[in-house]
């Protein structure tokens, strides 16, 4: 193994997104207003701040304004106030609105922007670096480094130029240690090492299991007739079952742009279910292809979301470290809604980080940080929806009849408190005990296949490095989960990774695409054996998402 240099920081963020931004901005700030030196760094493991993020997104810019108090004299990327809300049940051929005065107030969006969040990104990108922080895009962070206390010390970023087989190519050159009092991490849902420090330092211990989701979504240019900026639409029903839980997202933005997209729990049971494939049949319904019809498809990308709200946030402080945003699972589901707390939480996290760093602490635990978030409002909103997902275990109709009598008549104050207990990849049924659904074949106008959704998403990957997908046990996906589950991997990855081909005799393997991988790390949650391991392939590598 080749030596690896070394940079010496006071904190490191891994995560370019907009926790690990908002927290090394505030870290920044705070240094400017106490004539302190400070180095901050942040490392994307993508090719460019932004290139990985995909959201929604309606946006609450209270977090932002919090921290950038005059970020509209700034030019922040929030031009498309919300103007109209509309929530539809759909059945097969129908659409039922509910009246905005019976909408929780979860579901409302006065004084929110639907915004393209990897631009807004790209601007808190550039905001940080005008007060000094570095930023290193295309360096993934793959290895946690620790002291001999077992504190965390920093992180390394991947070797480049490795070939599938192990060996250096010329291009070969080791990864950098990146040394700091305080680590901050912030890789977003199901990051690579939150899940790694989650299980060693026990932080989900006391703490119902992560629920997670994956949406999948779509960027339309429409017909100038159909475009109607401000309009935000979300749905719920067809074409998903009463038992799964998942809604729909349509927000006109301007310039004819419309952003589309599903969301589905990945605690579903059917295993021959495809989340993929139900969006593009969401975009038929008699409501809804209207707005497409006439329109060209532009962009598409798939992530993880966390969903379990404020009951599954695991432990935020450790020896050295603490977890942020989406890595930790503050996002409220029931608004659809996760920038804002993960800028609120970055802010909260850079402050108690710059607490000990003027008191010349290192490496211990931030329980600063906790406290802080435990007397914030975030607190108070998520645990105001501390019972959304779990209602949906009991499904769509007690769900949807429960948040509203939570929200309307109890304001978010209600006297009991549901738990979990079961991890999503654990909820899949055996496919034997489970309908066959039918997909229809792709039009290529409205509905579209995996491979020339990928396309669009503009995904690369090296074919001759290591395969980024890793199994524990080769043996698995063809003795297990095709035997068992009918092969999901092949139905819940959005982007076609996953294929079970037969082999020269004529048996059953399992052939992973990696090069299609868009990161959203579905497979690494879903997987009913827990056999498929995401890692971080070289920096730089995943789709590179245009203002997702």
């Amino acid at each position: 193994m080749s030596e690896r240099e070394s940079m010496e920081y006071d904190v490191v963020v891994v995560g370019g997104g907009p926790a690990g931004l908002a927290t090394a901005i505030r870290l920044k700030q705070l240094a400017a207003e106490k004539n302190q030196e400070i180095g901050v760094c942040v490392l994307e493991k993508g090719a460019e701040l932004g290139a990985h993020i995909l959201s929604g997104a309606v946006m609450d810019p209270l977090a932002l304004t919090e921290l950038i108090p005059d970020w509209k004299e700034k030019g922040a990327p929030l031009n498309v106030p919300v103007t109209q809300d509309k929530f539809l049940f759909l059945s097969q051929n129908g659409a039922r609105a509910t009246p905005n005065w019976l909408l929780p107030p979860c579901f409302h969006n006065d004084g929110n922007y639907i915004v393209r969040l990897g631009d807004v990104v790209k601007w808190l990108g550039e905001q940080a670096e005008a007060l000094g922080v570095e930023i290193f895009p295309g360096f993934a962070a793959v290895e946690v480094l620790y002291d001999e206390n077992g504190a965390v010390r920093g992180v390394a970023t991947g070797d480049m130029g490795v070939a599938r087989d192990g060996s250096h190519t010329d291009h070969y050159q080791p990864g950098m240690e990146l040394h700091a009092r305080y680590t901050v991490f912030a890789e977003g849902a199901r990051g690579q090492l939150g899940r790694q420090l989650i299980d060693r330092y026990k932080l989900d211990d006391g703490r119902d299991p992560q629920a997670y989701g994956i949406g999948i979504k779509e960027m339309w240019e429409v017909d100038p007739a159909q475009s109607k900026p401000g309009l935000v639409i979300h749905t719920a029903g067809w074409p998903l079952d009463a038992d799964t839980y998942g809604g729909s997202f349509l927000y006109h933005l301007d310039n004819n742009l419309v952003a589309v997209g599903m969301i589905v729990g990945l605690d579903y049971a059917n295993p021959w279910l495809s989340p993929f494939d139900e969006f593009q049949r969401y975009k038929t319904h008699p409501a809804i292809r209207g707005t497409f019809e006439g329109g060209k498809r532009i962009a598409y990308g798939a992530r993880a979301i966390t969903a379990g709200g404020l009951l599954s946030l695991p432990k935020l402080t450790f020896p050295g470290g603490v977890l942020v945003g989406c890595e930790a699972g503050f996002l409220n589901a029931s608004r659809i809604k996760g920038s804002h707390a993960a800028i609120k939480s970055g802010k909260l996290a850079a402050e108690a980080a710059f607490d000990a760093l003027v008191a010349d602490r290192r490496q211990d635990e931030l329980a600063a940080y906790p406290d802080a978030f435990k007397a914030s409002w975030l607190h108070d909103e998520l645990n105001k929806a501390r019972n959304f997902k779990q209602w949906f275990k009991k499904g769509r109709t007690v769900a949807t009849l429960m948040t509203g009598i939570e929200q309307l008549v109890f304001k978010g104050k209600m006297p009991w408190t549901l738990r979990h207990s079961k991890p999503d990849h654990a909820c899949l049924q055996p496919a034997s005990q489970c309908a066959r659904i039918d997909y229809p074949k792709p039009d290529g106008k409205l509905t579209f296949d995996k491979l020339s959704s990928v396309f669009i998403s503009n995904t690369n990957h090296d074919e001759n490095e290591p395969v980024h997908l890793t199994l524990k046990d080769p043996s698995v996906p063809v003795q297990v989960n095709l035997a068992k589950y009918g092969g999901p991997e092949s139905r819940y990855c959005p982007a076609g990774v996953y294929e079970f081909v037969k082999d020269d005799h004529g048996d059953d393997r399992l052939q992973i695409n990696a090069q299609n991988c868009v990161h959203c790390k579905t497979c690494d949650i879903k997987d009913p054996t827990q056999n498929i391991v995401w890692v971080a392939p070289q920096g730089g590598e995943g789709p590179v998402y245009s203002g997702m």
